[in-house]
Parts: C-alpha cells; sequence; structure tokens
C-alpha cells in the first residue's frame, strides 16, 4: 500500500463496507449459534459492523485506486 486513497474515495465505499461487514457478522454469528456461541442482536452487530468497516474500506479502496491507476495508465 503506497498511500491512502482520496478521503471522497473513502467516504463514498464507507457506507457499503460497513454495512457489509454488519451483515458478514450478523449471519456469522446465527452460523455459530449451531454450535452454542450467542446470537448478535442486530444493533450489536450494526455497531461492530461500524468498526470494522473502516479496515474493510480502507483495503477495498486501495484496491479500487490502484485499478484506477492503472486504467488511467492504459
Amino acid at each position: 500500500m503506497n498511500r491512502l486513497p482520496s478521503w471522497r474515495l473513502l467516504a463514498a465505499l464507507y457506507p457499503f463496507g460497513a454495512g457489509a461487514a454488519a451483515v458478514n457478522l450478523f449471519f456469522a454469528s446465527l452460523i455459530g449459534s449451531w454450535i452454542g456461541w450467542r446470537v448478535l442482536s442486530p444493533y450489536e452487530a450494526a455497531a461492530w459492523g461500524l468498526l470494522l468497516g473502516v479496515p474493510a474500506t480502507i483495503a477495498f479502496a486501495c484496491h479500487v485506486a490502484r485499478l484506477m491507476q492503472q486504467a488511467d495508465r492504459g
């Protein structure tokens, strides 16, 4: 990772990263209930998704920025 992508790209992708993290956590907790773990409430999953969405968004934004640079080079 050379540098952080622009703030505009991060801001545009963050809602998708946070939402995906929340949904995945919620469904993972449902699968975890098969082995006796507790199920996260949707609010807990959303709160954790907001937190875990940050590194996921940064990783995906770096990938998108790299693809944009490749497209600009031709």
